[in-house]
């Protein structure tokens, strides 16, 4: 119980510092300051939302329809850490808010969640709206620098303007925010990492996450084939195997298909060098039928000819070729067995600024269930700047979401027990 109000006045709302003005940022002063707290979001770039209206481009995936069960598991090994996160604040809540914000959201066929009207600025204008009615200061152009404890338990947060003049603001909890490396021209750019460091907090180091993969085309094939789509395959890499959808790249490849296994793809390149996954490009058909199909050749067909003739798209040729140096295999059996496990061989990651997501940050095992640092009382930690990776498909921005409702619910109860309460 709170302690009582001997002068007889209200007691002063809890002051409530937000650092990163990106999705996670909002939804964490949104559900603070509904509480009655004062909040006041520090953000680097001059407006926020930055990455949010990025990601708005392809349509805002916010979430994935899927059952609450399996989408925690989205989140692999740190699905028992995040994932009670995601069941407390899930894709069902999540709309919910959407709608609240005079945006329904609606399926696609491939189950994932957007907007009605397929766009993000709508929604974080009227979200602007709202956190400005509940009190929300946002002050953009001001970098974070640091926080530091002090004997009472309160907390300094230091920050600095555009023109590098410093200051500090007392707190009594503190919302990290500020996302992870993997787009710097929207402000995350993993500077903080230099003071959380500092302050003795385990920090993993960044990897890229749903990023492209370098492989080495030949020339022919890379005039011919950059930016062709590779439609309906199947991805088979460490014994997992997706179906989906990708592209060929000057340097590469990416696209769904590569994101949905990619850091099972990554890891084996880190500890390998490189990697070889296959493509199956008829995972519609068998092996068999692949085969009669290309028995079908009559004498005056070339080898193009039959392969388009039994569906194989010009990239799958093209990849067919790369994959055995131009000399394709003329027996039907054998040309279906590679049709249906293409090998491609990657030897490297994309770098992480230009990957959509960054795995590393600070370990899961620095904050406790609240997403509290162990090491600075009262400063919460969320998002992307937490140790943690999902695919695309709605799973980033949800996790983003929901540990910002559980992080702002974790300082509610905080702020409760120093006081008292």
């Amino acid at each position: 119980m709170r302690a009582p109000n001997l002068g007889g006045m209200p007691h002063a709302p809890n002051v409530v510092v937000v650092v990163g003005g990106g999705p996670g940022g909002l939804m964490a002063a949104e559900q603070l300051a509904r509480s009655g707290s004062s909040v006041t979001v520090f953000e680097q770039m001059p407006s926020v939302g930055r990455k949010f209206l990025l990601a708005g481009r392809g349509g805002l995936n916010l979430t994935h329809s899927e059952p609450t069960e399996q989408l925690v598991e989205r989140y692999g090994s740190a699905s028992s850490r995040v994932g009670p996160a995601v069941a407390r604040f899930d894709a069902a809540a999540l709309r919910a808010w959407a709608e609240s914000l005079g945006e329904p959201t609606f399926v696609g066929s491939s189950g994932r969640v957007f907007p009605e009207s397929f766009r993000a600025t709508p929604l974080l204008r009227a979200w602007l709206a709202r956190l400005a009615s509940l009190g929300v200061v946002i002050r953009t152009r001001h970098r974070w620098l640091g926080v530091e404890l002090r004997h009472d338990g309160r907390l300094e947060v230091s920050v600095a303007d555009q023109d590098g003049v410093e200051s500090v603001v007392v707190a009594d909890a503190v919302v990290l925010a500020m996302g992870g490396a993997s787009w710097p021209k929207v402000g995350s750019d993993g500077a903080w990492t230099s003071a959380l460091s500092a302050a003795g907090v385990g920090l993993a180091p960044f990897r890229p996450a749903n990023c492209g993969f370098v492989s080495a085309w030949t020339e022919v094939f890379r005039r011919r084939f950059a930016g062709a789509p590779l439609k309906n395959v199947e991805l088979s890499a460490g014994g997992r195997s997706v179906r989906g959808e990708g592209v060929v790249t000057e340097t590469g490849v990416e696209g769904g298909v590569f994101y949905a296994l990619g850091s099972t793809i990554r890891d084996l390149i880190e500890l390998e060098g490189e990697v070889v996954v296959h493509l199956d490009l008829r995972p519609d058909l068998s092996a068999e039928q692949v085969a009669e199909r290309l028995a079908r050749r009559r004498p005056k067909d070339s080898a193009t000819t039959a392969f388009r003739k039994a569906g194989i798209t010009p990239v799958g040729i093209g990849l067919l070729r790369e994959a055995t140096a131009n000399e394709l295999p003329s027996d039907p059996v054998d040309l279906a067995a590679l049709v249906k496990a293409t090998p491609l061989r990657l030897v490297g990651a994309e770098a992480v600024e230009r990957s959509i997501s960054t795995a590393g940050g600070v370990c899961l095992d620095e904050v406790d269930e609240r997403f509290m640092l162990r090491r600075l009382p009262g400063v919460f930690v969320i998002g992307e700047m937490l140790d943690w990776e999902a695919p695309t498909g709605g799973y980033l921005l949800q996790a983003t979401f929901s540990t910002a409702v559980a992080a702002a619910a974790g300082v509610l109860d905080h702020l409760g027990h120093r006081n008292g309460g």
